[in-house]
């Protein structure tokens, strides 16, 4: 096989001109290729407007050694077809199935390879399946009624359900593990470009149906999954794990219990913190959603006029505050929606969502400001957690129950906006006028302000005063990180931590590869059940 590792076109391109510029760098005919496929396609705009499509392509012919060796071009390699193999099934015999407490993305592909190797694990998932979620989100946003256990936090899927989708990573990828996630995707309905796009995204209405398929699958393969069933605490004898209790008062034993549980699993938090299980403070972000016209954004990431048809621009902004705090933009959501992302009573979260289509006339993201033990003490291992509720509270006072709403000239005056201007908001929830500075401390609030003024020598209108925020994000990642060994467990034998909520990753993808990475150590370590 042969990778082209840089080959350039415009966007209006067919694909046969795509054979053909191929063809031409191998100094071949179109009709000497027996195949082409797209390893990876990103947009290059930086010579606006001469906007070009760039590819990686792996091209096989009959003659692959002989062309490589003619072209001498460093960007022309020979690429030997890459096998990813799992582990060898272990010889221990474990008395229990494997117990996942958390049905998001690392809790489903732990499942589902753990149920495809033929270990049977059982899922438990303290939301609802994501249909019956999905109807108790919309009711939460068009009425105000908030199931603490199904919404956007919580239930079948994770938080990424109801989201934009984004499926890139900057996890390194020489396990494979990156491949197999966006393979099972398309496999479950993901559309394919998800494999070679360079920031691949599903949107929210395409993975709802995603996960069922992907549900469907690990029942079929042997596991079981349970909803609405919530861990309340565990057994632990002589610093191993023996079983699980659940909020009704009952028990599994268990000798294997992977801690898929989210980042905001805050009670689940709290009772590993009354347990012998290790975990530490973790820094992260907080900030707030800015909305601007995706018409703006994509003149200035495209350039104006555009001669192309190309999808919503992204953006990624990064710099920092007068004090060293770093700033930066966080989910990104073309096309999207700010969503009340709320999951405790009388506390008020937002996040960024998107449909597949991106076809929202707002764009949004989260500008965040990193914080750390500084900020929320050092002595509490939870103290990052009731910062972020500390912060959450602020927002439902400051918004009376609705999502806190400010434009940002209001917000660098401190004052309570009396209308909208020419934005136009796009908010899946109620939402009211409100000061957002009083919200966050003088350091962090002035960080944001800082920041979003910096922007706007990368983007214009970035700081445009009827630029509307929204409060607050607080979810960005886990505030506590459950420590583990070499081999995946806790100082609690018999308990892995993985995924985002545990601290260990960042996202959809990375936290579905660390569930696969999970369940690949459990069956190094056991064979499967009898």
């Amino acid at each position: 096989m042969i990778r082209i590792l840089k080959l350039t076109l415009p966007p209006n391109h067919t694909d046969l001109q795509l054979k053909e510029k191929a063809a031409g760098m191998l100094g071949i005919r179109v009709k000497d290729i027996v195949s082409v496929k797209i390893v990876k396609r990103s947009v290059d705009a930086r010579k606006k407007p001469d906007i070009v499509y760039v590819y990686q392509l792996d091209v096989h012919t009959e003659h692959d050694q002989k062309i490589v060796k003619k072209r001498h071009n460093p960007n022309i390699i020979l690429r030997q077809k890459e096998e990813r193999s799992l582990p060898v099934h272990g010889a221990e015999v474990s008395k229990t199935r494997p117990v996942i407490i958390g049905f998001g993305p690392a809790g489903m592909f732990c499942g589902y390879l753990l149920a495809k190797e033929g270990y049977a694990p059982l899922i438990l998932e303290r939301g609802a399946s994501v249909e019956e979620r999905t109807r108790k989100v919309e009711t939460f946003w068009n009425e105000g009624t908030l199931d603490t256990e199904s919404n956007v936090q919580f239930g079948e899927g994770g938080a990424g359900t109801f989201s934009d989708g984004k499926l890139n990573t900057l996890v390194k990828d020489s396990s494979g593990r990156n491949r197999k996630v966006l393979e099972l995707l398309v496999e479950m309905g993901a559309d394919p470009s998800i494999l070679y796009d360079n920031k691949p995204h599903i949107g929210t209405d395409s993975l709802q149906k995603i996960v069922k398929n992907l549900r469907n699958e690990i029942l079929r393969l042997g596991g079981e999954i349970r909803f609405q069933t919530k861990v309340s605490g565990f057994e632990i004898e002589e610093s191993q794990v023996k079983g699980i209790y659940l909020g009704d008062g009952s028990f599994i034993k268990a000798e294997q219990v992977i801690l898929a549980i989210g980042h905001s699993a805050r009670d689940t938090f709290s009772v590993l913190a009354d347990s012998p299980v290790t975990m530490y403070q973790k820094p992260f972000a907080v900030g707030l959603r800015i909305q601007h016209p995706q018409e703006m954004i994509d003149r200035s990431q495209y350039g104006y006029p555009c001669r192309y048809s190309l999808p919503p621009a992204p953006y990624k902004l990064a710099g920092k505050s007068p004090d060293g705090r770093g700033v930066y933009s966080f989910c990104m959501c073309p096309g999207g929606y700010v969503v009340n992302a709320s999951s405790e009573p009388g506390m008020t979260a937002v996040n960024g969502m998107s449909y597949h289509d991106r076809g929202g006339i707002n764009a949004n993201s989260a500008i965040i400001v990193t914080v750390g033990s500084e900020d929320f003490g050092s002595g509490d291992v939870l103290a990052g957690m009731r910062y972020q509720q500390e912060l959450e509270k602020c927002a439902y006072r400051a918004g009376q129950g609705l999502v806190p709403v400010q434009l940002f000239g209001d917000f660098q005056k401190g004052r309570i906006s009396t209308g909208f201007g020419d934005v136009e908001p796009a908010i899946k929830g109620g939402y009211r006028f409100a000061d957002l500075k009083q919200v966050f401390s003088g350091a962090v609030g002035n960080a944001l302000a800082e920041g979003i003024r910096s922007f706007e020598q990368q983007i214009e209108g970035f700081s445009r005063y009827d630029a509307i925020l929204a409060g607050v994000e607080s979810r960005t990642s886990s505030p506590v990180h459950i420590e583990r060994d070499s081999r995946l467990e806790s100082n609690v034998r018999g308990i892995y931590p993985c995924g985002e909520g545990a601290g260990y990753a960042g996202g959809i993808t990375s936290a579905a590869m660390d569930g696969l990475k999970v369940a690949e150590e459990i069956i190094r370590r056991y064979a499967p059940i009898g």
